[in-house]
C-alpha cells in the first residue's frame, strides 16, 4: 500500500493560509537578514517591515537559501511521521535552494524535489495540482511524472511600480533606473520556465499605475484560448483593499475561472520587487 504524500514548498511559493490548510502544505523558510538580525521569510518579519527599513535607511534585506541540513531536518519530521514528501523549491535558474534541497533528498528515502521552473504563485499553481492528485490518492511516483509535465506550462508575469529596489539590490543598472523614473516606465517581468526561472523584462508600460495594470491584465488574458481556467492567481507585494477589488474584477472579466485566488507575495520576492508589483499567474495547456 502507497504511503501517504505530504506537499512541502519553499516558502516563497507564496500560497496564502486558504491553500496552505486546503492542502497541507509546510512551509520551509527561507532567511532574511536586516539591520544585521536574521529573520524567517513568513515566520517573523513582514513587508512593512521591509519597507518601512527601505524608506528609513535606503537598504535592504538579503535574503538567503535553506541550508541542506535544515532540509534534511525538516523532511525526516514527516518521514518519521510515515509520510512520503514532494517539495517544491524555487525555480533552479533563481536560487540554489532547489539544490540544497535535492542534496537533502539524496540522503533520504522517500523526498521528491520538483523544480518547480517558477517563483511566488507560479510554485502554487503546481502545489494545487498535486494537492489535487493527493486527494484523488494517487502515489508520490505518479504525481511527480505528473506535475513535472506542467512545469513547462506554467505562466508567471508581473508588472513593477518602480525599478526602485532591483536597482538598489543590483539587478537593474543606473540607466535604466533613471529612464524608468524619467518616463514612468512600468516595466513587466516574465519567468521563463525553459530557463529554470529566470527572469527577462517583458512588455514596458507608460502612464500612472492603474492604467497600466489594466493594460498589462488585458494583454495577458484576453482571446486566449490556451489558459487552463481552473485557477488564477493575483500576487501582490501590497496594495490596499479597494485596489485589490477593482484588479480581481477586472481579472473576472476575462473568465469563467474555478477561482480566482487573491495572494500577498512574501518578504523574500516583496524585497526585490518593492510595494506595487502585481502579477496574474496561471497554467497553460
Amino acid at each position: 500500500m502507497a504511503k501517504p504524500v505530504k506537499i512541502t514548498a519553499d516558502s516563497p511559493c507564496d500560497i496564502g493560509k486558504m491553500l496552505q490548510a486546503r492542502y497541507d502544505v509546510g512551509l520551509i523558510p527561507l532567511h532574511v537578514s536586516m539591520n544585521n538580525v536574521e529573520y524567517l521569510d513568513g515566520v517573523n518579519i513582514t513587508n512593512d517591515m521591509i519597507y518601512d527599513n527601505w524608506h528609513k535607511t535606503g537598504s535592504l534585506p538579503k535574503t538567503s537559501a535553506v541550508s541542506v541540513g535544515e532540509y534534511e531536518d525538516a523532511f525526516e519530521e514527516y518521514l518519521n511521521a510515515g509520510y512520503e514528501v514532494i517539495h517544491f523549491s524555487l525555480g533552479s535558474g533563481l536560487s540554489v535552494t532547489h539544490q540544497s534541497a535535492v542534496t537533502a533528498a539524496e540522503e533520504l528515502s522517500g523526498v521528491y524535489v520538483i523544480d518547480s521552473r517558477s517563483l511566488s504563485t507560479g510554485i502554487s499553481l503546481l502545489i494545487c495540482e498535486a494537492g489535487e492528485r493527493v486527494k484523488e490518492g494517487k502515489d508520490a511516483k505518479t504525481i511527480v511524472d505528473e506535475i513535472n509535465a506542467l512545469t513547462m506550462n506554467n505562466c508567471a508575469t508581473f508588472i513593477l511600480d518602480t525599478l526602485d529596489f532591483l536597482h538598489a539590490g543590483g539587478r537593474c543598472s543606473s540607466l535604466a533606473h533613471m529612464g524608468a523614473n524619467l518616463m514612468s516606465i512600468k516595466p513587466s517581468i516574465k519567468v521563463v520556465n525553459a530557463e529554470n526561472g529566470s527572469m527577462v523584462v517583458g512588455k514596458k508600460y507608460f502612464g500612472k499605475l492603474k492604467k497600466c495594470i489594466l493594460q498589462y491584465i488585458h494583454d495577458q488574458l484576453a482571446d486566449r484560448t490556451d489558459i487552463v481556467r481552473d485557477r488564477i492567481f493575483i500576487t501582490h507585494s501590497g496594495f490596499p483593499e479597494e485596489d485589490i477589488a477593482w484588479m480581481k474584477q477586472e481579472v473576472e472579466k476575462y473568465g469563467p475561472w474555478g477561482e480566482v485566488i487573491v495572494t500577498t507575495a512574501g518578504c523574500t520576492i516583496s524585497s526585490h520587487c518593492g510595494p506595487g508589483c502585481i502579477g496574474v499567474l496561471f497554467l497553460t495547456k
